[in-house]
């Protein structure tokens, strides 16, 4: 029976979660939405906010996960990120990055700084 795109979607964000705290990120959010657009992940990297988008393929059919972030996606996810800065009143020099969780398969790979 095939799996519901939106469940296994959430089953990825939760390994991709698991993995980062496992690398010392603490998770502030999860599926942060905003009338632009979706932020997967966003969490703490020591003193570094981190908006995580977490991509996912199970077979090589529909390509590298990561070759979805297109610029299209990351000015989305930019936008919502300024939004979440706002909303939030984080101070202008708070530092900040985007970052993929890239899972292929069983095989997770983090990218700091992927655009």
């Amino acid at each position: 029976m095939p799996q519901n795109n939106h469940a296994t979607g959430i089953r990825q964000e939760e390994i991709a979660a698991r993995y980062l705290r496992e690398q010392g990120y603490l998770i502030l959010e999860h599926n942060y939405r905003t009338r632009t657009g979706e932020i997967d992940l966003i969490g703490l990297d020591e003193h570094t906010l981190c908006f995580i988008e977490v991509k996912y393929r199970s077979s090589r059919i529909s390509g590298d996960p990561g070759e979805s972030i297109t610029p299209f996606k990351q000015s989305k996810i930019r936008r919502c990120a300024m939004e979440y800065l706002q909303r939030n009143r984080y101070e202008m020099e708070t530092p900040c990055r985007f970052d993929a969780v890239l899972i292929f398969g069983n095989e997770i790979q983090l990218i700091k700084d992927a655009f």
